[in-house]
């Protein structure tokens, strides 16, 4: 079946919380307590080891089956417009550019010249920090920053909504 990785990601979301399931109910059948005076086999919960066990390894091999093709997908296509940048890459890129992005936003916010905290300060000594680059160029790389990352998150949100790939799963 053709899914996009937007759904893939869905589709994986919901085997993992299907696992989960399974096995909270397994958690709760599995074992029992009862009273000396009460009869077992009236409390037993229903349950099933082996039949458990398979269903949770199908799910666990389907989990598998769409996780690696959504490597598969993310190393082999490369995000139109640019440079040739695998998925993979754009997704090591996002988290770079976000650093850059805080980082020059806190220089570009910056004054040339800024009084250091009063409870900081020794006595009467008015102490200064001084930024030792161009603030104006700090604004613009944050900027730059701020616009190529932006372009970049929009055209991979497009790619991931339309662009599909094959899954095979049970």
């Amino acid at each position: 079946m053709k899914y996009t990785s937007a759904e893939a990601g869905k589709l994986v979301k919901k085997l993992e919380e299907q696992v989960r399931d399974l096995r909270s109910r397994e958690i709760k059948s599995a074992v029992f307590h009862a009273a000396s005076t009460e009869d077992p086999e009236k409390l037993r919960p229903e349950y099933h080891f082996s039949e458990v066990q398979t269903k949770l390894e199908k799910i666990q091999r389907d989990i598998r089956t769409v996780k690696h093709a959504i490597n598969v997908f993310n190393t082999t296509h490369t995000l139109p417009g640019y440079k040739n940048l695998t998925i993979d890459q754009v997704l090591i890129l996002i988290p770079q550019l976000s650093a850059r992005k805080e980082k020059l936003r806190k220089m570009a916010a910056r004054l040339p010249r800024e009084r250091v905290d009063v409870l900081m300060s020794r006595g009467n000594i008015i102490d200064y920090e001084i930024a030792n680059y161009e603030i104006g160029a700090a604004k613009e790389a944050y900027e730059k920053t701020v616009e190529e990352l932006s372009s970049l998150q929009l055209a991979l949100d497009a790619v991931n909504t339309s662009v599909t790939m094959e899954i095979e799963v049970e």
